[in-house]
């Protein structure tokens, strides 16, 4: 059994009782590749079997005994299918000498080191990878350097408020709702002045401090 052990860590058994067959996977990509369907005799001997004890009635215990076939010699079947199926799926992969995994040969093996490309990674590849990485944090320290904010009234003087009446948009300017006529509670108070001299006068005045004319 050492020689299963060999390649079989990384591997999905697909075997049913009509037969065998296994999915090996490549360690560092996981890439797959299926070993061919491998018939079990006693499996398809046992469904003759149940088939035939289904129309006469049943045979005796001819789907007992057809079990416990399958029990007494599936497991040596399994390891030989096993066995042929790891001879034939060494074929698709290399072995790396440095650490053991089994990879997929296109797309993780270093070819001009004879290394997995996780113990021997391929020059341009790396190169490429560590130009975009440095490209992306580039951007990100660039971006970071920029004023977004220089716009952003954060005091909130220039909020847009909404009608009481309809919730349309206002601004403090605005005296009315320009969708419904209501009044804007909001609105910024418009400075009088008197009509006489010109001096501003307050919300409260009903005549000008300065030359009495009536406001």
């Amino acid at each position: 059994m050492s020689d299963l052990i060999q390649f079989v860590a990384n591997y999905d058994d697909l075997s049913t009782d009509k037969g065998f067959q296994f999915k090996f996977h490549c360690d560092k990509c996981y890439n797959g590749y299926m070993s061919r369907f491998q018939p079990n005799a006693i499996g398809i001997a046992g469904s003759l079997l149940q088939a035939a004890g289904s129309l006469f009635g049943g045979l005796g215990g001819a789907e007992n005994a057809a079990y416990h076939i399958q029990r007494a010699v599936g497991g040596k079947a399994h390891d030989e299918a096993l066995q042929k199926a790891v001879a034939e799926g060494k074929q698709q992969f290399k072995q790396c000498t440095r650490c053991g995994h089994w990879v997929c040969p296109d797309a993780c093996w270093n070819h001009s080191a004879g290394l997995c490309e996780d113990c021997a990674p391929d020059e341009q590849e790396e190169l490429r990878a560590h130009q975009a990485q440095a490209t992306q944090e580039q951007i990100r320290t660039k971006t970071r350097e920029q004023d977004y904010t220089q716009h952003i009234d954060f005091l909130n003087r220039g909020a847009l408020l909404q009608c009481p009446n309809c919730q349309a948009k206002l601004t403090a300017e605005q005296k009315f709702c320009g969708s419904c006529g209501t009044p804007n509670p909001a609105a910024k108070p418009q400075e009088r002045h008197c009509t006489g001299c010109g001096t501003k006068l307050q919300p409260e005045q009903k005549f000008c401090a300065e030359c009495g004319t009536k406001s």
